[in-house]
């Protein structure tokens, strides 16, 4: 991944559903002032992301509204009516932001691209999770393998902030 801690968000975008409908939101106008938790994983519906990385944001939301998180958000280099199926799915309500790129703009900006095209995924997110501070990247854990997810799991990143 090319973004470091200390490095800024790049200019981006990527959609959320809003009112079932899919809205485009850009990154520098989403992010400005708000201290963020993003997770970026390779798929929505995928084994370990649907057995262990989302279902841990969900269930840790409390404690990272404690520490002053304003968003929890999910990334995946999805749809945004699959990645909101995928939360519904996983009850997510509102303590989860689930957000969509279709279209690996901000996963591209990051370099957090990879190809799993031999699993059948095509171009995909590496697993990732950053927090972020008025733009700002503060904390970066990524896993060398997308296929595990230990140090960016919910319960692991919230012990370094």
């Amino acid at each position: 991944m090319k973004l470091k801690e200390n490095d800024n968000i790049p200019n981006s975008e990527f959609f959320i559903m809003e009112n079932g409908s899919p809205v485009k939101k850009n990154t520098l106008e989403f992010f400005k002032n708000k201290k963020l938790v993003l997770f970026g994983l390779p798929g929505a519906y995928t084994s370990v992301c649907s057995a262990k990385h989302l279902p841990g944001y969900v269930d840790n939301y409390k404690k990272y509204k404690a520490k002053g998180i304003d968003y929890v958000v999910c990334l995946s280099v999805n749809d945004p009516f699959v990645m909101d199926a995928w939360g519904k799915n996983h009850n997510v309500k509102d303590k989860i932001l689930m957000m969509a790129d279709p279209f690996l703009l901000f996963t591209k900006a990051i370099g957090a691209d990879v190809d799993k095209s031999a699993r059948g995924l095509g171009i995909r997110s590496n697993r990732y999770t950053m927090l972020i501070d008025n733009l700002k990247v503060v904390k970066l854990q990524e896993e060398e393998d997308a296929g595990a997810c230990e140090i960016s799991a919910a319960e692991n990143f919230l012990n370094l902030i």
